[in-house]
């Protein structure tokens, strides 16, 4: 299997931009006070494990690197709104994986660059 079996409007669908003003609001009591934007990507696919990543996009006229993104795993891994047990859930289905049958976990977040931080979220068939 390839990437092309998640494609990016799929993705989008089960992880839509507007979670991420939800998640903010949540938190910090509205969604004007986040400083990154949060998408789902696809990083590549194999028969047994699905690499998929939450990133993590500077908003304009704010500082992704002051915020404090090295904990959000832990954040995101618990919030509801980001929801990410259903995340993976849904991914599965659509690779034809049964969802009883599939581990995931949250990486360490990784800066690939100022503007732009991502979480790895990886799928295994169990």
């Amino acid at each position: 299997m390839t990437s092309q079996n998640l494609n990016q409007t799929f993705l989008d669908e089960i992880f839509p931009a507007s979670r991420a003003d939800d998640f903010f609001d949540a938190l910090f009591g509205g969604a004007e006070e986040g400083a990154y934007d949060i998408g789902l990507v696809c990083r590549e696919i194999s028969p047994d494990k699905a690499h998929l990543a939450f990133e993590l996009r500077q908003r304009p006229g704010k500082c992704l690197v002051c915020n404090l993104t090295y904990g959000l795993p832990q954040v995101f891994q618990r919030h509801p709104i980001l929801n990410v047990a259903g995340v993976a859930r849904a991914v599965a289905q659509e690779l034809g994986w049964p969802a009883e049958n599939v581990n995931w976990k949250l990486g360490h977040t990784e800066e690939v660059s100022r503007e732009l931080h991502a979480i790895p979220l990886i799928l295994e068939k169990a």
